[in-house]
């Protein structure tokens, strides 16, 4: 709805594919946040505000596994690139192979007779090829996004704008790097997704609001 470019071919969700799932996931973050549910979640009858407590356990639910999820998110993106940046080919065992693809993010016992290539469509017939490890970068994007929005409070306007002018209204006309620096000020690091899946402790993002 913000998309201001001159040319449908740099407009909306013309941009690089690792970058197009940010406008959309960073909304994801607002719905666990008090401030926000404070705004519509109450009880029908009494009024009374979702309780901390529930709040929180819906937080926790989420992160159930959320590191071995992780792992899982990565495996495929390491299987998807094993097949794609082959430049011969391929005339060996499929299971073997994908086995050796992502070893490095498997952690559980093999599934006798399971194959995941066979049956991987994302990235065979799915528009995913060569760029499935977009869905884990994207994640990294808008959480570390979205701590901007939690340090300066998730309703400020300055912040809101900045993320429109910078990131929602231009699509591809520059480099996404480019445009989320402009934004954040810095490039992304995944300590905020961390943070938020509940792998590693907070220990300084506060609301600084005037």
């Amino acid at each position: 709805m913000f998309a201001n470019s001159t040319y449908e071919s740099l407009s909306g969700t013309s941009v690089y594919w690792d970058f197009v799932e940010l406008p959309s996931q960073i909304m994801e973050n607002f719905a666990i946040e008090k401030e926000f549910l404070n705004t519509f979640a109450q009880h029908y009858q009494t009024d009374e505000k979702l309780p901390e407590e529930l709040i929180k356990r819906l937080v926790d639910a989420s992160n159930f596994n959320a590191a071995y999820a992780c792992l899982r998110q990565v495996s495929f993106g390491l299987l998807d690139m094993a097949w794609y940046t082959r430049n011969a080919p391929f005339e060996g065992d499929v299971k073997e192979y994908e086995q050796q693809s992502w070893a490095k993010a498997q952690i559980l016992p093999v599934v006798k007779d399971a194959c995941m290539s066979t049956q991987f469509s994302h990235i065979f017939a799915g528009g995913y090829s060569a760029g499935y490890y977009s869905y884990k970068w994207a994640e990294v994007l808008d959480a570390d996004a979205f701590s901007l929005f939690k340090q300066k409070g998730i309703f400020n306007r300055e912040v809101a704008e900045s993320f429109r002018n910078n990131i929602l209204s231009k699509g591809g006309t520059e480099h996404p790097m480019i445009l989320y620096k402009r934004f954040r000020g810095q490039e992304p690091t995944i300590d905020a997704l961390l943070i938020r899946n509940g792998i590693k402790e907070n220990t300084g993002n506060k609301k600084t609001e005037d």
